[in-house]
């Protein structure tokens, strides 16, 4: 249609320029009769119907200050709302009164250099209509004589409102993007796939060390080995882009022009044409070196001694963990030693905690230095230290080591200007000879070590136990085990969970068991057999079922909803069908999901965390609440924090114990705090056992508590007790 009309409208002009150019004499039926050839049909009414169909207006106009209309089309109409009769002669109004009064000048303007110049014009400006209504009009056309010889104006002018707003609409769209991009407080940049800088703001600039964007374009002309610190991030980056087309928090340490580091977190997608071809990569860039350091910082603070640099009791268990699958992999010995300094007390109480200090840093760089690489030293505390001895083939290598360590902690130390003779006494427990787990093997080197002590001090000794007594037990408790299962004989104890103000909010679900034979078996002696057996599959299900039960009662007891938190055993997530087994429990006793907290620790982390994390967001769609439960035990807490949905980060007993008075402790319970406040997650803190430390918990902003100052662990129905006597108050 819009080609018809063209069509239309060229064969108007040409016909009305034609008739201008013909004698006087020669009428305008005459001309048409001579075109009629060409046209083959009527010339008249072709005229007339091209004229009555063009959307716009034609004329012819003298060259005057009114622009006086010699003829106008009926498109007048339409376009001015005014009749053609009206325009004629300027009989109601004159084309230089329709033209919006702040266009006239540059149209005449415009207009009259084309006469001038003996061209075509074509130009835009704005009229107003007999409503007053304002509209932008093109009007193109050119001089040329009429029949009298009088030099006029003939042309054609259309309403390019809706152009000209649509033109406006993107200019304006335009200006606001490029004030976004010019005065965003992030990076913007748009690069090449082969590192190029295409475009960059000044806050990118100014990240990277430069003074204007245009100075970043020319100087960082090959981002892979100017820009980042590890080249290799690059590549990671396109990889990326070319697999997902897109990056997410990409952190990676760069380069500024100065040759500082700092690093960035990049989010940034592929921009591709219509046919699927890369045009480029855009995205922004922010510096987060301050809250790198301070992360770095909080895990150095939770993993490390302070005095010595030595890895402290968190990261030893997480090292321990390590060492243990490697040798249940590989076949060999590991050996965990226990060392206890001998006649430390008296020094640390002779000379002073500082040369105590001294002492144990030194003692601390001496055992570092008699190890190898693949081996870890760390402090348990106080003068105990540990040795991880990994890869090993025969004892006799062990003992080797072993001597070396007393050789080198014996010779004399220097302290307050005078030399110190100190000894050590070393308890060894071997994997998986004396224990296949961390705690097992801990404690069996610390009975070592006080058999030693005991046997003169300054010497090495290893473990020995009754391993049949041993091993007849846990069979016996493991057969019990699969009857209560069977016969229902685990209970469920509850311990409340309070707010700031002592209010009980809800109660973390605990496994009991009490039988004939053993009497009360402590969690501690058949979890771990329920972990190893595979029955902590069925006694899962069990404390789940009673614990959501108990909690659909007791919003009926109290008259207010009361959370419900249940450990989940790492091995359930082997389950494909845990998060539908959680689902038809959670529906069967009627309780809203919102009221249910489901505790895991980072061992479920290990391994298939792809797998993992599309488990924990299968329960997360179910709308409970996860909590990382034994926070600050572990090595890896605080990246798993930022990959993993959790809602509520659990404070660990042991960083608890002793914060009211251990400086250390209490920098780090803050820490900790302070940081899960930053990431909006719920504070819960387990084993407060006096009113200093729920205190000092509650000032540094602890949202939750739970511990023996509180209430222990109670059946239900005396829970349920609690609660009616106490209205929910403790």
């Amino acid at each position: 249609m819009a080609w018809y009309i063209t069509c239309c409208a060229l064969t108007v002009f040409h016909v009305s320029f034609a008739m201008s150019q013909q004698s006087p004499e020669k009428t305008s039926a005459e001309y048409l009769a001579n075109v009629n050839t060409t046209l083959s049909l009527d010339p008249i009414r072709v005229l007339d119907t091209l004229m009555a169909n063009l959307n716009g207006m034609a004329y012819r106009c003298r060259l005057d200050a009114q622009w006086t209309m010699r003829f106008v089309s009926q498109g007048c109409l339409a376009l001015t709302g005014y009749a053609s009769d009206a325009l004629v002669d300027n009989k109601q109004i004159s084309w230089e009164e329709i033209t919006l009064g702040e266009d006239r000048l540059s149209v005449r303007e415009e207009i009259s250099a084309a006469v001038a110049a003996n061209r075509n014009f074509s130009v835009e400006y704005r009229i107003l209509t007999c409503t007053g209504q304002e509209k932008w009009v093109l009007e193109r056309g050119m001089a040329v004589l009429d029949e009298c010889g009088e030099q006029v104006l003939e042309g054609f002018i259309e309403d390019v409102s809706e152009r000209r707003q649509a033109q406006d609409a993107v200019a304006h769209a335009e200006l606001r993007y490029r004030h976004i991009f010019e005065h965003a407080s992030e990076g913007i940049f748009q690069t090449t796939s082969d590192g190029h800088y295409l475009s960059a703001n000044m806050s990118l600039a100014r990240l990277y060390g430069y003074s204007s964007p245009e100075k970043l374009i020319a100087d960082l002309a090959d981002i892979e080995r100017r820009l980042y610190v590890d080249p290799a991030q690059r590549e990671k980056f396109r990889h990326l882009m070319d697999t997902q087309g897109e990056v997410v928090n990409f952190e990676s340490e760069v380069y500024r022009h100065d040759g500082s580091k700092i690093w960035i977190s990049e989010n940034a997608h592929s921009v591709r044409d219509l046919q699927g071809e890369l045009i480029c990569y855009e995205g922004t860039v922010q510096d987060i070196t301050e809250r790198r350091s301070y992360q770095e910082q909080l895990e150095y603070q939770a993993n490390f001694d302070q005095l010595t640099g030595l890895p402290n009791r968190n990261l030893l268990n997480d090292r321990l963990e390590q060492a243990i699958s490697s040798a249940a992999r590989r076949g060999y010995f590991l050996a965990l030693v226990f060392i206890d300094l001998d006649n430390f007390k008296f020094i640390n109480d002779s000379l002073g905690h500082v040369a105590g200090d001294e002492l144990l840093v030194e003692v601390a760089h001496r055992l570092r230095h008699s190890l190898r690489t693949v081996d870890t030293v760390a402090r348990q505390g106080g003068d105990e230290f540990v040795l991880v001895l990994n890869d090993h083939y025969q004892v006799a290598s062990i003992i080797s080591l072993l001597e070396r360590v007393l050789q080198e902690v014996s010779r004399p130390i220097m302290l307050m200007g005078r030399d110190w003779q100190v000894g050590a006494s070393l308890g060894v427990a071997l994997y998986p000879t004396d224990g296949e787990d961390a705690l097992t093997l801990l404690k069996h080197a610390d009975i070592a070590m006080y058999a030693a002590k005991a046997r003169g001090r300054n010497n090495f000794q290893f473990f020995t136990h009754e391993m049949n007594r041993i091993s007849d037990e846990r069979l016996q408790l493991e057969a019990a085990m699969r009857v209560a299962l069977e016969q229902d004989g685990f209970s469920v104890a509850f311990q409340p969970k309070v707010d700031h103000r002592r209010r009980i909010v809800g109660a973390e679900a605990l496994a009991r068991w009490h039988t004939a034979d053993f009497g009360t078996v402590a969690p501690d002696r058949f979890i771990p057999i329920a972990e190893e057996t595979g029955l902590i599959v069925p006694l899962t299900g069990i404390i789940l079922r009673k614990a959501f039960a108990a909690a659909s009662k007791w919003s009926k007891t109290l008259g207010k909803p009361l959370n419900v938190a249940v450990n989940l055993s790492p091995r359930l997530f082997l389950d494909d069908k845990l998060v539908g087994h959680i689902a038809g429990l959670i529906s069967e006793a009627g309780l809203p999901p919102e009221r249910v907290e489901l505790e895991i620790t980072e061992s479920i982390f290990i391994g298939d965390s792809g797998r993992t994390l599309g488990i924990l967001k299968g329960l997360k769609r179910l709308g409970v609440s996860l909590v990382m439960d034994d926070f600050g035990t572990g090595y890896s807490s605080l990246s798993y924090i930022r990959r993993f949905p959790l809602d509520i980060i659990k404070i660990d007993k042991s960083l608890v114990t002793g914060i009211e008075h251990e400086d250390d402790g209490a920098m780090i319970a803050r820490a900790i705090i302070s940081m899960c406040q930053s990431l909006r997650k719920t504070v819960v803190a387990e084993g407060v056992e006096n009113q200093a430390q729920f205190d000092f918990l509650r000032y540094q902003g602890c949202d939750e508590f739970q511990g023996y100052l509180l209430a222990k662990p109670l059946p239900d129905q005396e829970f349920s007790d609690l609660l009616i006597a106490t209205d929910g108050q403790l």
